[in-house]
């Protein structure tokens, strides 16, 4: 059986995102793993070049330092758990930033949230996790945000949210993961 000792969590700050890290906050504190927390801060300045719009000079670095701040709020959290933490940046799009830390840090297992887009919209973009899963050397644990499982719908964009503690929403204590989650 294979050791799990580090374990990438990537986020965007959405309620499907807390979902994830809530589950991955107890599978940590399950396995004694460490987690990493990942952001990706995708700016697309080409998008406004053919405009004439000239960014300021700081405007990604801004972008980065809110993030940052973001980051540190969700990993106070998981660390007010009982659960070693480290943070990390990035740039770039967010199933290859995934895919990349995830190799460069040896993770044993990533966790993530899924969207679950539907119809069109799923057809022409996929989806990052839908890409994580093809591209990562690990293996990938999607969470389905608890409103969404259900048929209610949920929150779809980034809310800013934060976790709520450790215990995963949705699910009671003893609940088995593969119940609520998809494995790759």
């Amino acid at each position: 059986m294979t050791t799990i000792r580090t374990i990438l969590v990537p986020v965007d700050f959405s309620d499907n995102s807390a979902s994830a890290l809530d589950y991955a906050v107890d599978l940590a504190k399950a396995l004694d793993a460490k987690l990493e927390l990942l952001h990706c801060y995708q700016i697309n300045v080409g998008g406004v070049s053919p405009y004439g719009i000239v960014l300021p000079e700081n405007f990604e670095r801004d972008c980065r330092d809110a993030a940052g701040q973001q980051l540190a709020r969700w990993a106070e959290k998981a660390t007010a758990a009982g659960v070693s933490v480290g943070q990390r940046l990035s740039p770039l799009f967010p199933s290859e930033a995934i895919a990349s830390t995830a190799e460069e840090m040896n993770a044993d297992l990533i966790v993530m949230g899924t969207r679950g887009l539907t119809g069109l919209k799923h057809v022409l973009l996929g989806s990052v996790a839908e890409r994580t899963i093809r591209t990562a050397t690990c293996p990938v644990l999607t969470v389905r945000h608890p409103e969404l499982a259900s048929g209610r719908g949920g929150q779809q964009g980034g809310s800013g949210a934060a976790p709520q503690g450790a215990a995963p929403r949705g699910r009671s204590p003893g609940q088995s993961l593969s119940s609520s989650a998809t494995r790759s």
